[in-house]
Parts: structure tokens; sequence; C-alpha cells
């Protein structure tokens, strides 16, 4: 069958976006953007995809619903063990690949959003010390130099910033930037204090590949008092929509294949999350804001959370799934500036995270599925993520009551 047609609806908002080290979920199942690479670049002049649904500083959006309790907690949400490979392994091994950084660097929405925070505030960054959190190719660390930086460290763990020092050196910026091999957590930099950390440490779902912690890390260790982390606010939201066709063709498949009954399978691809693109027609309910994080004041446990959601039907129709999404802002900037990743703006590598339901809901207009989503790292593999939602709907036409469980590796 065809793919989702891609959304690019753009927004009039100044928000953008950059994460040199973006690695594929292992257990969830990827479908790509049916628009071409090159077209999207053409257009890179506007890269905001922020529309109307995009944050105000307090992390509402209009026409979303604000979070019902942003209590944090330790959920006990832990599933199938690793293997004896470790996270890190896996990790750094992925971003030594050329690709993963094409793919990066060619979403315009994520590079031009950082640009063009950098560019348009040099107030921030000059003659200011910088440290560049999981550089990849170093783009993040150039812009920060162009723009009048002092002096610029960027550290990349992966065999790319042996890359990233080539890249420094082929531009002229070897005096201002300083590429490290090496993590965070065991790397000693030159100063003892930086001004400002930067970093694109959004995973898929936000939460994937548990980068947060380490920029949260850097920034106890060395960030001055009052300095600035960009970006340094990142909200989820979750939504529902109607998905029979590709539920169908992903799910429902393997009760009959060829004639034979391999539904065990079945029980385990509903635990691994999509990552896709959705198209706004398929929403049918409100959004929820379920977690605001602030980046320049959360502790690292904060990561972990339990938050309840309302979602309300806007119209008469079938439910199949949950949708995450995720927006970032930059409000240390002149003007708030940011870029999101949901499905009524314009398109990210990032897409969105489909988690299926065993159920197909039946809901009317008004009619609210209740329930709450509980995020954790897994405990074995700090860089997966478990989620666990507890839903209900009780309507005219379709009462039920379920916890699921899902894994994204």
């Amino acid at each position: 069958m065809g793919r989702r047609k891609n959304n690019t609806n753009q927004g009039s908002t100044s928000f953008n976006n950059n994460n040199d080290d973006m690695q594929q979920p292992q257990g969830s199942k990827i479908r790509f953007r049916d628009d071409d690479d090159d077209e999207a670049l053409n257009e890179a002049a506007d890269s905001s995809n922020l529309d109307e649904s995009m944050c105000d500083l307090d992390g509402s959006i209009a026409g979303c619903d604000k979070v019902i309790d942003d209590s944090t907690c330790e959920p006990d949400v832990s599933f199938i063990d690793a293997d004896d490979k470790t996270s890190a392994d896996y990790y750094f091994d992925s971003y030594s690949h050329f690709g993963i950084h094409e793919e990066m660097l060619k979403d315009v929405v994520r590079t031009k959003t950082y640009q063009n925070v950098i560019y348009q505030n040099k107030f921030l960054f000059k003659n200011k010390i910088v440290l560049d959190v999981g550089a990849g190719t170093g783009i993040l660390s150039l812009f920060c130099a162009k723009a009048g930086a002092e002096h610029v460290y960027a550290v990349e763990c992966s065999d790319m910033a042996d890359m990233a020092k080539e890249i420094v050196e082929a531009n002229g910026y070897s005096n201002v930037v300083t590429v490290l091999k090496g993590k965070i957590e065991e790397i000693e930099l030159p100063v003892n204090k930086v001004d400002i950390i930067i970093s694109e440490w959004m995973g898929y779902f936000l939460l994937f590949e548990n980068m947060l912690n380490t920029v949260l890390y850097a920034r106890d260790k060395w960030l001055v008092n009052n300095g600035i982390v960009l970006p340094d606010k990142a909200s989820l939201y979750l939504t529902a929509i109607e998905d029979a066709e590709y539920k169908e063709d992903k799910i429902e498949f393997w009760n009959n294949v060829y004639g034979f009954d391999m539904s065990c399978i079945k029980k385990q691809a509903m635990m691994e999350p999509l990552v896709d693109t959705v198209d706004q027609n398929q929403i049918v309910t409100n959004c929820q804001l379920l977690k605001t994080m602030d980046i320049s004041k959360m502790a690292p446990g904060d990561a972990s959370f339990s938050a309840p959601f309302k979602l309300v039907a806007e119209r008469d129709d079938y439910i199949h799934a949950l949708v995450a999404y995720f927006d970032v802002s930059f409000t240390k900037c002149h003007k708030l500036q940011g870029f999101s990743t949901g499905p009524r703006s314009r398109a990210t590598h990032w897409k969105q995270t489909v988690l299926y339901l065993e159920d197909v809901l039946t809901i009317c207009q008004g009619e609210t599925i209740v329930g709450s989503m509980t995020v954790a790292p897994n405990k074995k593999n700090p860089r997966d993520v478990d989620i666990m939602i507890k839903y209900s709907l009780n309507g005219r036409r379709c009462a039920v009551s379920r916890i699921q469980h899902y894994k994204m590796r």
C-alpha cells in the first residue's frame, strides 16, 4: 500500500532546529518521506514550521490543552532485556556513518532554526565561550564561530569527530573551534566554565537516545551562573488518529501470513512505536500537553514522568492510535524561536511517534478518552524508552479500559 501523505504545512511564527546525532530506533518501524530533499533545501529561506499550534512562553500551545498535572515520578516500566552489547556501542557506532548526518543536515527545519537562532542573536554569542554537546559534523560550532564566539568546544564521541576537525580546518576556524573526541562525562575541557551550552539532543519521541542527561551533566559541570542553554524548553504532546488502513497493513497482517497464523508477532509489533509522518486529516481529537521540560533548570530524573491526558473527539470517527510529538523553543533570543514536530507543521526527520491501540475505539464528537502516560528510560539500556499508557473510553458506541506497554528500541 502507499505511504501516508507528507504534511508540509508551514506556519508563520519564527521557530526552527539541529542534532547532528540521531539514531534510528532499532525496534521501531520507520517509513520515509515522499518529498524530495533537494526541493526542501530550495525552500530553506524561511525554514520555520510553526503554525498557530506552536508554544507560548508558558509552555502552552494555542489549540492544545495544557498539561493536567506536571508531577514527576519514577515509574516502574521495564520490559525485554537488552542483549550483551551496550547502548553506547550501538549509539556512538551509528553516528560514525555519514548517512545519519546527511539526514540531519538536510532537515531544513532543524538546521535552519539553529542557524537563525545563532545568526539573528549574535549578541548572545559575541566573545562568549560555547560548548557544543554532541557536535557531529560541527555545524552548530561553525555557526557559533561565525556569529562571533570567542571560542567553541565541540565535543563528539563518535569517529565523526575526526571529520569534524577536518571540516573546521577546511573552513578556517581552527583558531576558534576546538573539536574534542570523547564522552562529555569523561573529557576535560581546557576551561573551567562556559557561557553557553548548545546541543541538538532531541530523539524520536523527544527522549529516545536519552542524550538529554548528557546535556544536563554538562550544564551542571561547566555552565557559569546565569549561563544559557540552547534550546531551553521542550514540550511533549499527545493526540489520537484514525489509521485503519495502515494498522491493517502493519499489525493485522500477522493474523494470516500466506495462510499461517503468525499473530504471536502481532503482539510484539503492537509494542513497537512507529516513527512516521501522520497526515493532519487523520487527527480526531484535540492535542494534550503532557510534559514541559525546562532544560536550564530540570534535574536528570525529571525525564521520567507520569502525566494524565484527556483527549476530546472533534468529530465522529474511529481511533486506532495515539500520536506523540514534541516542540522545542529558544526563549533567550531577542524574538522567541523554535520549531514543532507536530502533524500540523512542516515535516522534520523526527516525524511523529505512533502508538497503536489494541482496541478500535468508536468515538462520537465531544466524547473523551481519559488516561495517563508513563515514560522512563529502560533500566538496562537507558538510551531506550519504556512507555505505559492507561486509557479508557465510556461512550455511546464504545466502552473500553486498558493498559498497554510500548518499548522504543
